[in-house]
């Protein structure tokens, strides 16, 4: 059994009223890659489970997690895994994956117990679901790539998205990440909200001295939460979010709600932001 930290929802207006530590205490996630341990985070904006898992020598197993009161986390739900380390095995359904980094295993409902194995660096993301597709490992180059933004306004990246309508079938689940190019700092910008789903960032690819500044809140009360590598964030869906690095980074974008339309967002204007 493998149990997860509860972070509660809470409205915007509460949110502006919190101080940095208050705020990072709901949104911010950290420690979730430690050796030899599955570290797990549940959240109730659309209940999705954030984790991280490191076999190191050894072989570690997913299986049940008491917030989703279920005898298997898949019972009723399906998950993305992404390496973001050295190869590494995920074993499910009686099938074992090789993981390069960069690639993600989409996990179908009702798959039973998960199998992390190998110098991976395992991040896993989990929402509920209500049918079952099947599993499917997706390479990099089955990605669907989207090149976007400009050198001159700092934000030249590409989106890989993985598990995605135009890749790989899923419940409700919605995947990828995004690679800025050097030089390149600031994500997501302009920047949007998204009413009827809530997103996850895990940012990655960051040097241990450089930080990326994630934007958060309402576009009228925007608060700022500072980001180290490998750190989460979970981003409410009354919330934009947003940000800028001290230096070139990626991140790990995952969205669950009411659908997975990646293009339906409320683009919030530059010049309304505050």
């Amino acid at each position: 059994m493998r149990d997860a930290e509860t972070r509660y929802a809470i409205d915007p207006a509460t949110a502006k009223t919190l101080d940095t530590e208050q705020l990072r205490s709901h949104f911010h996630i950290g420690g979730l890659f430690a050796e030899g341990e599955i570290k797990m985070v549940y959240s109730h904006y659309d209940r999705l489970i954030l984790g991280g898992a490191v076999p190191g020598a050894g072989t570690l197993t997913l299986d049940q997690v008491p917030q989703t009161g279920t005898a298997n986390i898949l019972e009723r739900r399906e998950m993305g895994v992404l390496n973001i380390g050295e190869a590494g095995e995920v074993k499910v359904g009686g099938q074992s994956y090789s993981l390069a980094r960069g690639e993600i295993l989409y996990i179908g409902m009702g798959s039973g117990a998960v199998e992390f194995s190998g110098a991976g660096r395992f991040y896993i993301l989990s929402a509920p679901a209500h049918r079952a597709c099947p599993t499917k490992l997706i390479r990099l180059e089955d990605a669907k790539q989207v090149p976007l933004g400009a050198k001159e306004q700092a934000n030249e990246r590409v989106i890989y998205q993985f598990i995605h309508p135009d890749v790989v079938e899923s419940c409700q689940l919605v995947m990828g990440y995004t690679q800025l190019a050097t030089g390149s700092v600031w994500n997501t910008m302009p920047a949007h909200t998204h009413d009827r789903r809530m997103e996850a960032y895990l940012y990655f690819d960051l040097s241990d001295d450089q930080k990326v500044f994630h934007l958060m809140g309402e576009p009228t009360q925007t608060r700022h939460l500072v980001m180290g590598n490998e750190e989460a964030v979970i981003s409410p869906p009354w919330s934009i979010h947003s940000g800028a690095g001290t230096a070139t980074y990626s991140f790990c974008w995952a969205m669950a709600g009411d659908n997975v339309d990646f293009t339906d967002m409320d683009m919030a204007a530059l010049g309304d932001l505050r």
